[in-house]
């Protein structure tokens, strides 16, 4: 069996050892392990993978009995368990696109049971996948009892994380706060950037020469969340708005894909505001 450990605590001496241990404990061997000390906080982050004939319960209950002593944060995984995710989108395809291909190339490490849209545009597009898709739509009246809907069909398919794949709706506070850390969202700029509506035709009328896309988990305050991907592109004088739409929804599908596949693969861990990311 092919397990991940991923351990947050204060940083203390004897962690390192003790998580070797533990492994040794229950018979496993060491494949990977990715360790860092935030100098800021203080707080020591881990990501273990190894191998074991232990089940998954057993080895569990033997980490958390070594490493008790550290009051660590501590999830163990088995690698072939992939996490589910829920998409939501708009009417934009291609982060949505790219997310689908990847997981059937098998690049892409997670489960995808519901996609839902507050537009039906891209049904076909979902369930030509073999996807169940669902049309929610939004306004100032519902916006709250379509939320509620949302939260229900995360609790029933025991979804990990939420997608906003060019999902442009502004989540409650509640819902942000609910599953803090497990909504990922792209962003059409290399963040802080041009905010508002039209952001690439403000970017042209500045004459910027790089453009990029950040995607970020979701908080209470709109794009200000902590940061997981970023990329950018060189642009110059002759790129049109069309131009800078056309390089931004490139950036933006595989700035969403790495984030999402970082996220699957347990390599993010959240310090404050602030992300540590395991390559």
């Amino acid at each position: 069996m092919d397990l991940i450990a991923s351990l947050q605590c204060a940083d203390q001496p004897g962690i390192v050892h003790a998580m070797t241990t533990s492994v040794l404990a229950c018979g496993g061997n060491i494949i990977e392990n990715q360790q860092f000390t935030d100098p800021i906080t203080g707080l020591f982050c881990m990501r273990t993978r190894f191998t074991t004939e232990t089940s998954l319960s057993d080895a569990e209950k033997i980490l958390q009995r070594e490493l008790a002593r550290f009051a660590p944060e501590l999830k163990v995984r088995e690698i072939g368990k992939r996490p589910r995710a829920l998409i939501m989108v708009t009417k934009e395809s291609h982060c949505l696109r790219d997310l689908l291909y990847l997981r059937e190339l098998g690049e892409l490490p997670v489960e995808i049971p519901l996609v839902i849209s507050n537009h039906d545009e891209l049904r076909g597009l979902v369930e030509s996948h073999g996807i169940a898709f669902e049309h929610l739509p939004v306004d100032s009246q519902n916006k709250k009892s379509q939320e509620s809907k949302i939260m229900a069909r995360i609790q029933t398919l025991n979804i990990d994380v939420v997608v906003l794949a060019r999902y442009m709706q502004i989540l409650s506070k509640e819902f942000c706060n609910e599953f803090a850390g497990h909504i990922i969202n792209i962003h059409h700029s290399f963040l802080p950037g041009f905010k508002g509506a039209r952001p690439y035709h403000q970017a042209y009328e500045r004459g910027v020469k790089i453009i990029g896309a950040t995607a970020h988990f979701v908080t209470e305050d709109l794009d200000e969340g902590p940061i997981i991907e970023q990329d950018i592109a060189h642009v110059t004088h002759s790129s049109t708005p069309d131009d800078l739409i056309s390089i931004g929804r490139d950036i933006e599908r595989r700035v969403l894909a790495k984030a999402v596949r970082l996220y699957a693969e347990d390599r993010i861990f959240l310090v404050g505001n602030r992300t540590i990311i395991f390559s």
